[in-house]
């Protein structure tokens, strides 16, 4: 008996609203139905876009599901009655979406997934700045730090991911038009999130990141073409050491984002010490593991020793730290953690993440 087959999930990536996702899903997905192909929508947010509504024209849609949250109905997608209706394709706006609370999921990939694994085909529309690795980039760029985010391992199994691109200046001059957002709406965009610097940022990660996913669905292959598989150098192992402190979340962001451009096994560590900060600790490694990071706690009393030994017996080459705190002024003289994993971890590359505020 054959394995059944999983989906073909195609995402369309952008960088900022209205640059044409959705736009382009639809075309594509007429394109199926003229062919002959059962497609179905199963979620899209129209926004008012009258050019992108008309795309919508012949296209079965799935009914939403109500749910009511805080006094207030909310419309979601409805899994159960897609993998009733169980079409060859299913088109997905706003991937990354959070659910509302009281769905059997808390984010709308996860509700894709389910999709993927019943063999349904999936078109789905993001932007670039809902990756979870980008976030504190995101943010630093462009003084907006995004809620919604999706973690860069959905991103990567896509089938394909093709970017949707529009100049930031053109970008523009449709917000001046009123086509992505009513007027008012528009000018208070343009005047915060949607400047050019900001746009035209935002475009590069996303033409970056684009260029990344191409490269490492090739790589593969390239990789079969050389004469002596021996030749090829060792892996590198990146180790990134976790504490309580709220600085963590983006130093996992940081070490994941570096792995994954050195195609490298990421693996996160906390020492515990005392004990203290156990329950910031444990949304850190959760964090971590939603982000497919093979986590460990160790109990040692002599924090750089522990992290020294475990790179060591683990084979990581580079080691992902946040900067010590002050020492107090009695203990001036002594190493901070930082200086002694750097000492005994000479054979290691050891980057020292700032923590921008």
């Amino acid at each position: 008996m054959s394995e059944k087959r999983r989906g073909r999930l195609k995402v369309y990536l952008g960088y900022a609203a209205g640059v044409g996702k959705t736009y382009r899903m639809l075309e594509e997905a007429q394109v199926l139905r003229a062919q002959g192909v059962d497609i179905v929508i199963g979620y899209f947010e129209p926004h008012g876009r009258q050019e992108t509504i008309a795309k919508t024209e012949g296209l079965e849609t799935v009914p939403r599901r109500t749910l009511e949250y805080a006094g207030t109905k909310f419309e979601e997608m409805d899994t159960e009655a897609i993998l009733r209706r169980k079409p060859a394709v299913a088109v997905v706006d706003e991937f990354a979406h959070t659910n509302v609370p009281g769905c059997a999921h808390t984010k709308r990939w996860q509700d894709v997934e389910l999709l993927l694994d019943a063999g349904i085909d999936v078109l789905a529309t993001m932007n670039v700045q809902h990756l979870e690795s980008l976030n504190d980039q995101v943010y630093q760029v462009t003084g907006v730090r995004v809620r919604e985010t999706l973690p860069d391992w959905v991103l990567d199994e896509a089938d394909e991911v093709v970017l949707v691109d529009l100049t930031p200046r053109a970008l523009r001059h449709r917000l001046e038009r009123g086509v992505v957002y009513a007027h008012e709406k528009a000018k208070r965009a343009m005047e915060n999130f949607f400047t050019e610097a900001n746009l035209t940022a935002l475009r590069e990660m996303a033409m970056r990141h684009t260029a990344h996913e191409v490269e490492e669905k090739l790589a593969p292959a390239d990789s079969t073409q050389g004469e002596h598989a021996g030749d090829l150098p060792r892996g590198e192992r990146i180790l990134i050491c976790l504490t309580g402190r709220p600085s963590a979340a983006m130093l996992i962001r940081r070490g994941k984002r570096v792995a994954d451009y050195l195609q490298a096994d990421c693996l996160a560590i906390h020492v515990a010490t005392e004990g203290r900060d156990r329950e910031a600790v444990e949304r850190h490694m959760s964090f971590a593991r939603n982000l497919r990071i093979e986590t460990h706690m160790v109990d040692s009393h002599d924090p750089a020793r522990a992290i020294a030994d475990f790179a060591r017996a683990h084979q990581v080459t580079q080691i992902f730290m946040g900067r010590s705190q002050p020492l107090p002024w009695w203990k001036l003289g002594f190493e901070t953690l930082v200086q002694s994993v750097v000492r005994r971890a000479r054979d290691m590359q050891v980057t020292i993440v700032a923590e921008r505020r």
